[in-house]
């Protein structure tokens, strides 16, 4: 079992308050920090949150998100100096450019995005503005420099070295003019994982960001809808179909094996959402189950 630090990342200044910043209460009572036998690492409380879009981004909570990811990066940092690995729980998908800004502090790493959706908007073509619609494009350094060139280090990883497993959101996005996933980044969407099967696609994404000049390791990233909406729909933007729990359990246990992960986080599961928990200690239980299965 690794050394596991819990960062809490209540964050929805990428979003809207919504209850997703209510994630690290419902998984912490769940039992997931007993489970893991991690520490507590602290919480990194965000600024105020302006509902206004910001007129020169076109993002909401520029400046703010840029302020919290360098304070994310810190406690994150902190607890990779220590020899732990950082389970970080948000928030919404905007606390991505935190974790990956600690990384990138030190070296080049790698990412395996685990999203029901690309999150590769511009500000131009997202409805409302909100960076967890964006953050990959955001990470690999597409997107107004105010949080694309975070501390002048974007992009914070290479195209080349992000693996993006289960999306399904192809058609509602070319809709809304998203801009299509680059050439050079591994794209294993939801078909392509029932056609190799998980574990497959999974020894495949590992092998991709582990591989000759791959980098020091790679981020996980784990949106909670990238889950069949039948699983878990205590998510704000709902997709039909999605990765059942077995197969989500596969491909964190493949990719917690080895030494290739350097941290995870978790984030968009709304505990509003969950009205008797129940959701929460599932959600628990699939990570619980992923650490323990690794080698």
């Amino acid at each position: 079992m690794r050394d596991v630090a819990i960062v809490e990342a209540p964050s929805v200044l990428g979003l809207r308050p919504t209850g997703v910043e209510e994630l690290p209460e419902a998984l912490l009572a769940a039992g997931l920090a007993e489970g893991l036998g991690a520490v507590r690492a602290g919480r990194v409380e965000p600024p105020a949150y302006d509902p206004e879009r910001d007129p020169d981004s076109g993002v909401l909570n520029p400046d703010g998100i840029a302020a919290y990811s360098v304070a994310l990066a810190d406690a994150v940092s902190a607890v990779l100096d220590d020899g732990r690995f950082p389970v970080v729980l948000g928030g919404d998908c905007s606390v991505l450019l935190g974790n990956l800004l600690a990384l990138r502090r030190r070296d080049r790493h790698g990412l395996l995005f685990l999203d029901g959706h690309t999150d590769f908007y511009q500000p131009s073509a997202e409805p409302a503005g909100e960076a967890a619609s964006m953050e990959l494009a955001l990470a690999t350094g597409r997107g107004p420099r105010v949080l694309a060139d975070l501390e002048g280090r974007g992009p914070l990883v290479r195209d080349e070295d992000v693996v993006a497993l289960g999306f399904r959101d192809s058609e509602e996005s070319e809709a809304y003019g998203m801009q299509t996933l680059p050439s050079a980044l591994h794209a294993m969407e939801l078909d392509t994982v029932r056609d190799l099967g998980a574990a497959e696609s999974a020894r495949r994404a590992v092998g991709l960001l582990t591989g000759d000049g791959a980098g020091a390791g790679y981020w996980i990233h784990l949106d909670a809808d990238v889950l069949d909406d039948a699983a878990m729909p205590a998510v704000d933007y709902r997709l039909p179909g999605g990765l059942t729990w077995q197969e989500l359990e596969t491909v964190l246990r493949t990719a917690l094996s080895g030494g290739g992960a350097v941290g995870l986080d978790v984030a968009i599961f709304n505990p509003r959402l969950d009205p008797d928990g129940s959701l929460a200690e599932r959600l628990t239980e699939c990570l619980l189950r992923s650490f323990d299965g690794q080698g």
